[in-house]
């Protein structure tokens, strides 16, 4: 702890020579939260596969971080690093002030002529539409695919971008799904692929995939992760995002057969007034065989969630937000009062700041 309080002095100290470095910025972001969870939890955290918003029934800090960037349009690098309840539950396996680790990275720019740059460190993920900055997504709380893929990865990665910025194109080699250390005894290496398209501002669509490998190497098993989604503007008041996400691992080392998981999700976000929107979410996750959500019961994680939230922004970098959200399960997966049950339902409050 002393030496993540050292850094974040150090971080605080060097901003004040930002003016006399204009390629270095410094910004930062803070989210506050209350959740209350209506299965009323004793030990007041939220359901096993949520890892950001999972406290409930009390006032807590889902995630703040500082963070400083430098870009001469050759080199560039991030550090940011962060605290909350987001960090320990995300960032449990990782060792030391890795804990706290938001986002550390350098690159170079391989071409003078091209877009083409060569990064490594940690960054966040390839994966999803949704990232750890509330703020930055439509509904307040992550959706189930979003929470059960990586938030963060490590390694090194070669991106592409055309000049016209319509189409990027990443290749990435990785230690691991959602690991700075990699886990020990497992000495292959993953990877990933991202393809993004933007043929106008108002379009963007995504193709990103992961291949890998889980446990050590006598036993481990193949996991392959393909992720696709389209974030359209119809409007400027309507905007609709339509994700599907499909995986699947092996059963056992040195066998075909493999289990899989599933998971479309569609949101929709309408501006009604210049600093207020409303925003709806209907998700499903399948996983039969608890490749990520292990439940014990007959038919496995098969659970549809619903989501309504209403944003206020005073302010171009700030937003209040309230969300209520629903699970239904085939299975009784959830805990009321000792009693399983199919259903759970949260009303979520936050308040976010960039700067």
């Amino acid at each position: 702890m002393k030496k993540l309080i050292t850094f974040i002095t150090t971080i605080t100290t060097l901003s004040a020579f930002a003016q006399d470095a204009p390629k270095v910025k410094f910004s930062g972001y803070l989210e506050t939260y209350y959740g209350y969870d209506f299965n009323k939890p004793a030990d007041h955290n939220r359901p096993a596969f949520i890892y950001s918003h999972n406290r409930t029934n009390e006032v807590n800090l889902n995630l703040a971080f500082i963070k400083a960037a430098y870009d001469d349009g050759a080199i560039r690098a991030n550090v940011a690093v962060m605290a909350g309840t987001y960090a320990n539950a995300n960032l449990s396996a990782e060792p030391g002030v890795l804990k706290n680790i938001f986002e550390a990275n350098a690159g170079v720019k391989l071409s003078k002529s091209e877009n083409l740059w060569i990064d490594a460190g940690v960054f966040s993920s390839h994966i999803g539409f949704e990232s750890a900055i509330s703020k930055d997504c439509w509904v307040l709380t992550r959706n189930i695919s979003s929470e059960n893929t990586p938030y963060y990865e490590s390694g090194a990665k070669i991106t592409y971008g055309t000049k016209d910025g319509k189409l990027t194109a990443t290749l990435l080699y990785l230690n691991g799904w959602q690991r700075i250390t990699r886990v020990d005894g497992n000495n292959k290496p993953a990877g990933g692929l991202q393809l993004t398209w933007k043929p106008t501002d108002k379009i963007t669509v995504n193709y990103s995939n992961y291949l890998g490998t889980e446990g050590v190497d006598s036993i481990r098993t193949n996991r392959f992760y393909h992720n696709v989604y389209g974030i359209f503007q119809l409007t400027d008041k309507f905007g609709l995002t339509l994700g599907f996400d499909y995986g699947t691992q092996q059963k056992v080392k040195g066998n075909n057969d493999k289990n899989e998981i599933l998971s479309p999700v569609a949101i929709a976000q309408y501006k009604f007034a210049p600093k207020w929107a409303v925003a709806g979410r209907f998700e499903y996750y399948e996983d039969k065989n608890g490749v990520f959500i292990s439940t014990g019961t007959p038919n496995g994680f098969k659970t549809k969630g619903y989501s309504l939230n209403l944003d206020y922004s005073p302010i171009q970098n700030a937003v209040i937000r309230l969300e209520g959200k629903a699970y239904d399960s085939k299975d009784k997966i959830f805990n009321r009062e000792g009693i399983p049950v199919n259903a759970n339902a949260t009303v979520t409050a936050s308040i976010a700041v960039a700067f």
